[in-house]
């Protein structure tokens, strides 16, 4: 058979880049069966997956391990911040390259703090009821807000923390960072979306300073 001069049409099938990337992208979103991603989250999975596949970039490996279960922006003050959630069997290579991930992601959405946090289940104390004998430490309201705290805050760790009684009897937890995180990443800038941030996801009035030397 001898093949035509003039090109031939694509086949309506073909999938072009744009979408192609879309749909590669869409894998890096882990969710409930039957729950749609919401357009964050689809554009955090998009800055994901560019990342994964830029050349140059020096965590493009640690990337393609990664993936996230959810996303929520919050408005901090003058700005917004992204809250990205990540399953918890992932974290651990989140940790890995914490700081630079969130350097790279804050470059795409400009003018944005971007939070890290991982998926925890907690168990109330009913957690009998549900057939576990058992509540592991690590499932308790307390632990899993103490995890929640370091996660906020992370790369940074944390130097103390006090717990302050209010006159009006709320409670107030002083939350004092490592001073020689003071000039790196920016994180001075962040003591105000450190506690947004804290407070939504837990509920809890917290403050974030850095001890004087």
């Amino acid at each position: 058979w001898l093949k035509p001069l003039w090109p031939t049409r694509a086949s309506p099938t073909a999938c072009s880049p744009p979408l192609v990337a879309m749909i590669n992208a869409r894998k890096k979103i882990l969710k409930d069966k039957g729950v749609a991603p919401t357009d964050l989250e689809e554009e955090v999975a998009k800055a994901l997956f560019d990342i994964e596949v830029t050349p140059s970039s020096d965590i493009k490996a640690d990337v393609r391990d990664i993936c996230i279960s959810g996303a929520q922006e919050l408005d901090v003050k003058n700005r917004s911040a992204i809250i990205i959630h990540f399953p918890y069997r992932v974290w651990k290579n989140v940790r890995k390259i914490h700081g630079r991930l969130v350097r790279e992601l804050e470059k795409k959405f400009s003018k944005k703090h971007v939070v890290f946090v991982a998926q925890r289940t907690m168990l109330d104390k009913n957690f009998k009821a549900k057939g576990i004998k058992v509540r592991p430490r690590t499932r308790t309201l307390t632990s899993v807000h103490e995890a929640v705290l370091e996660d906020v805050v992370a790369p940074s760790e944390i130097f103390g923390k006090r717990t302050r009684i209010c006159v009006d009897g709320s409670k107030l937890l002083k939350v004092m960072l490592d001073p020689k995180d003071k000039d790196k990443e920016n994180v001075e800038a962040k003591l105000g979306t450190f506690a947004a941030v804290y407070k939504k996801l837990t509920n809890k009035e917290a403050q974030f300073t850095f001890p004087t030397v």
